[in-house]
């Protein structure tokens, strides 16, 4: 039973791509990518548990056939992992700008494809045989898309920049009521867009905001809408006057 353990072991750590090493490594990054994916799913993403596997299956087939081209053709020993290899990393930027969305002016998808950038790596660290780092990067990576988001919220790094439009159905030259029910909620406002209609009369204010991700809008619309005669409250991304 030893003999055939340690057969296998040299089999999947040689440095020669053999069909069993091969099939180790395809597997292997097939399980790790899913991992990353899997977490990306929860989220909502649209690049999931498929998409990251057979990135990373890919990236370290590319890097299998990186070693095995000129080791087979040429009699290179090792190869030369930087011929193939080296496409990965151009042919997985087009994936990962694939992955952000830009939708009046608010970004998303770049956690998603920075994941997507590293479990490429990932699976090219699988083709040249670094299991043990393979696996313990993808507990980090998880270690930071969940434990480090919960840190996040936790202590309030950071914000969201939002814009709260307003109709309100009178002429508003003084904000500073605004100012004040916004700071009471934790919303700073960072800037005002104002449109004035005279025959109406109405105002048009664009109060360009940076709150917390766990921001009850709900509460800071009731609260503006008493401060004046409002018609409409709306929340967006990008300013429009």
């Amino acid at each position: 039973m030893t003999d055939i353990l340690k057969a296998i072991y040299d089999s999947v750590n040689t440095v020669e791509v053999t069909t069993v090493s091969t099939i180790y490594k395809l597997v292997l990054s097939m399980l790790l990518g899913s991992c990353v994916g899997l977490e990306r799913k929860r989220k909502g993403q649209i690049a999931g548990v498929r998409t990251f596997a057979l990135i990373s299956m890919g990236a370290a087939l590319a890097m299998v056939l990186s070693i095995y081209v000129p080791q087979e053709y040429l009699g290179l020993k090792n190869g030369d992992p930087g011929r193939i290899a080296a496409q990965v990393v151009t042919g997985v930027g087009f994936l990962g700008a694939g992955a952000i969305i830009q939708s009046k002016g608010s970004v998303r998808g770049l956690t998603t494809a920075a994941g997507i950038w590293m479990v490429a790596t990932l699976g090219m660290a699988i083709g040249v045989g670094l299991y043990v780092i393979s696996i313990v990067a993808t507990a980090l990576i998880i270690v930071t898309l969940v434990s480090i988001e919960r840190l996040e919220h936790k202590i309030h790094i950071g914000g969201e920049s939002r814009i709260i439009r307003l109709k309100i159905m009178e002429v508003v030259t003084d904000i500073e009521a605004y100012r004040t029910c916004l700071r009471n909620h934790n919303v700073d406002l960072v800037n005002v867009y104002v449109e004035y209609d005279y025959t109406d009369p109405s105002t048009r204010l664009n109060l360009v905001t940076l709150s917390r991700e766990t921001t009850d809008f709900i509460s800071v619309f009731d609260d503006l809408r008493k401060i004046r005669p409002t018609a409409a409250i709306s929340l967006a991304n990008q300013v429009t006057i």
